[in-house]
Parts: C-alpha cells; sequence; structure tokens
C-alpha cells in the first residue's frame, strides 16, 4: 500500500504507552553507555547526544517525520563529535544508532507513512552514512555500513508488513460491518417477503370473499330493494379498489416495480382530483362528512398522492373511532405549503380499537416530502389532524368545489 497513511494517535495507550516510555528509557541509557564506553567524546556530549537521540524515538509516534529528522540529525552530529576508540568499534553509525533509526522507521512506517516514502527515508539514513565515511575515512568502518544498512532495511521490511496487517485487520473489520448490514437487509428482505405473504393469503382473500358475496347477494337474495342492491354494489367497489391498493404494496414490499403493473391495475396513484370520490365514499358508509377545498393546480404529484392518503386515513380514523360525528375537511393553499386539516366531533357510537399504525405511517409518509404534522384531541373532545405540505411556487391556484359540499 502506497500514499499517506492515518497517524493512530499522538502517544499509544494503555499498556502500550508503558512499552513506548520504557523503550525510549532504554535508548537513552543504552547510548549513554554505548558513547561512553567506546567513543572519545566530552561527557556533556555523551548525555545531550542521548537525549536527542531518545527524543528521536519519542516522536516517532506524535510527529513521524520530525522523528526520522531528528534521528538522522542526531547520527550525523555524534559521527562528527567521536572518534572510536579502537579499530573495532563501528563509524559513522554506533551501534545505538543503528537500533535507534530502525525502531523509528519500523514505527513510523507502520503507522503513519507509505512504503516509497519509508523506503527514501532509509536511502537518505545510507547517504548519510557514506557522506560521513568519505569525509573522514580514517575513521570510517565500511562493514559496519553494510550491517546498518542491513540492520535498517530489515525495519523497512518489517513496517511494511505491520502495515499490512494492520490495513487487512481494517478491511476485515469494514467487510464485517458490510455482512452485517447485508444480513441485517437481508433479513429485512425476509420480513417484508413474510408479510407480502401474509397480506396475499389473508386480506387478499377476504377482500376477495367480499367482492364476490357483494357481488353475488343481489342474484341469491331475493327482492332486494334497490338501495339495498346500490349498497351491496358500494361494498364491492369499494373492496375492489382496496385490493388494488393492498396489490400496490405487495408490489412494493416485493420490490416489483410499479412501472410495470399487472393487466387490469394500470390506473394511475390517487391525488386531490379523486377527493370527492374519497368523501362521498366515506358518506355513503354512513359518515357525515364536509369538505371544503381550494387546491391550486400544478402540485407535484407526491404531495398530491401524500395529501390524498392522508385526508383518507384521518377520515377513516374518524370513522373508526368516533362513529356517528360529524367530519370536516378543509384543504387550502398556505403561502407556500398545502394546509390540510381534518377534524370530529366527539361519536356518538361505540368505537372501534385501533392498532396506532395508521398515524404512524401517515407521518412516515408527510416526512417523505419534509411536511409536518400535529394530531391531537380538540377540547370539545373531538380529534383534529393538521398538516402542512411544502408546495413551493404552483402554476396557478383554482377553487375544485369551495364550500360545504
Amino acid at each position: 500500500m502506497t500514499g499517506e497513511q492515518q497517524v493512530l494517535g499522538p502517544w499509544p495507550r494503555g499498556r502500550w504507552a508503558w512499552v513506548a516510555g520504557f523503550g525510549v528509557a532504554a535508548l537513552v541509557v543504552l547510548t549513554v553507555m554505548d558513547l561512553g564506553q567506546h567513543y572519545d567524546v566530552p561527557l556533556g556530549a555523551v548525555l545531550a547526544l542521548s537525549l536527542a537521540r531518545g527524543l528521536g524515538l519519542a516522536l516517532a509516534w506524535p510527529q513521524p517525520r520530525a522523528g526520522l529528522v531528528v534521528s538522522l540529525l542526531v547520527t550525523a552530529i555524534t559521527a562528527a563529535v567521536t572518534t572510536p576508540v579502537s579499530a573495532d568499534e563501528p563509524w559513522p553509525w554506533a551501534v545505538t544508532a543503528v537500533f535507534g533509526y530502525s525502531f523509528v522507521l519500523a514505527i513510523t512506517g507502520a503507522r503513519a507513512i507509505g512504503r516509497r516514502e519509508l523506503v527514501g527515508w532509509w536511502a537518505v539514513g545510507q547517504v548519510v552514512g557514506v557522506v560521513a565515511a568519505l569525509l573522514s575515512p580514517d575513521r570510517a568502518r565500511w562493514p559496519g555500513l553494510l550491517t546498518a544498512a542491513v540492520l535498517t532495511a530489515i525495519a523497512v521490511v518489517v513496517a511494511d508488513l505491520l502495515r499490512s496487517r494492520a490495513e487487512t485487520s481494517r478491511r476485515l473489520v469494514e467487510q464485517e460491518g458490510i455482512s452485517k448490514a447485508e444480513r441485517a437487509e437481508r433479513a429485512r428482505l425476509q420480513e417484508r417477503a413474510r408479510i407480502a405473504r401474509e397480506l396475499h393469503d389473508v386480506v387478499a382473500h377476504h377482500l376477495s370473499v367480499v367482492v364476490v358475496r357483494a357481488d353475488s347477494a343481489p342474484h341469491r337474495l331475493q327482492d332486494l330493494p334497490d338501495d339495498v342492491q346500490q349498497e351491496f354494489a358500494a361494498i364491492a367497489e369499494d373492496a375492489r379498489s382496496s385490493l388494488t391498493e393492498m396489490r400496490r404494496v405487495l408490489r412494493l414490499l416485493r420490490d416489483q416495480p410499479l412501472e410495470q403493473p399487472p393487466i387490469g391495475e394500470l390506473g394511475p396513484q390517487p391525488g386531490l382530483e379523486q377527493l370527492d370520490e374519497l368523501v362521498a365514499s366515506t358518506r355513503r358508509a354512513g359518515a357525515d362528512v364536509q369538505l371544503e377545498s381550494a387546491i391550486p393546480d400544478g402540485l407535484d404529484p407526491a404531495v398530491e398522492l401524500t395529501a390524498y392518503r392522508v385526508i383518507q386515513e384521518a377520515l377513516s380514523n374518524a370513522v373508526r373511532h368516533a362513529p356517528e360525528a360529524a367530519i370536516r375537511v378543509k384543504v387550502r393553499r398556505s403561502g407556500g405549503d398545502l394546509a390540510i386539516r381534518v377534524w370530529n366531533s366527539p361519536g356518538t357510537a361505540e368505537a372501534t380499537p385501533g392498532s396506532g399504525h395508521g398515524l404512524v405511517g401517515m407521518r412516515e409518509r408527510v416526512a417523505l416530502v419534509d411536511g409536518v404534522v400535529s394530531t391531537g384531541a380538540t377540547p370539545e373532545g373531538g380529534y383534529l389532524v393538521e398538516v402542512a405540505l411544502p408546495v413551493g411556487e404552483v402554476v396557478a391556484s383554482g377553487d375544485q368545489g369551495a364550500g360545504g359540499r
């Protein structure tokens, strides 16, 4: 892997912080012993060079490039101010200089810099040693230069291996996260498929039975009044509409494309133009519904569909939870919003309990178009649903049956 690596932190954490601190202190002590015993150099210089070498190693974590620069400078200065006490001592690379620079290369290469840059710093170190040997051949020990080159090259290889291992671990963690997300998505799709099967096998079946019974009732039952026959026909039509809507939901749950609906379900999604039909079907169910609407033209189809579904759910809730209550629906333009207001008086008959999913679904629908929902009981004991759907600038506005219809 090449390129800049992310620094993992200013200093190791936990027990590794103690290990790093011990390593820096050990390098300082060993450098004092190495320079004091094997080289002709004043004691003050020994202490200063030892502390500087420890600083280079300490900088390898928070400032890796600064640590490399300091280590090379200390090596060069050490070569300039020291003279081996015997021909057996390495020069210009002292033993502690080789190990100190090797550790800095390994740490910075594993944590912060890329392979090419790491090899470049290794080459710079060899150049420093060769130049020092050429400038002072009487003190130079060429075998020592070769040893330094090999040891620092090993540090480069170790750094590359550590970096590759860390990168592999990081990728494994990422892959595990992806796999976890895929498993969650698979579970979600399986649950959707299960829900679709339940809807198809149970609810759709019962609705189909309702359609068949409502259509056949005038033929099975003799001498039915005309209004009763019309009521059966309306029930059958509402059940067919419900089946159509359910089939749309099933295609969504099964990720089937809505742009290719089955034959017989090519009707468009409902909008505010179908609002009168919705109110009329609710009235046929025995509800007292009054509609006041001033609907502007040129609305986004998604906004129209959301508005229709909100009113549909609000009417359904009112009929279910407040039977025989008076229901009022008002739709109008208010600034940059389409304002929807549905409220009902207290019901006089026994209410049917609900699951609470209707309001949740309403809020989810409205949120998809960046709208706002407000629901709650009225002081008179009824219930109020208010929705504001952003519409921005519309083409034109026109009343579509304003007034209590």
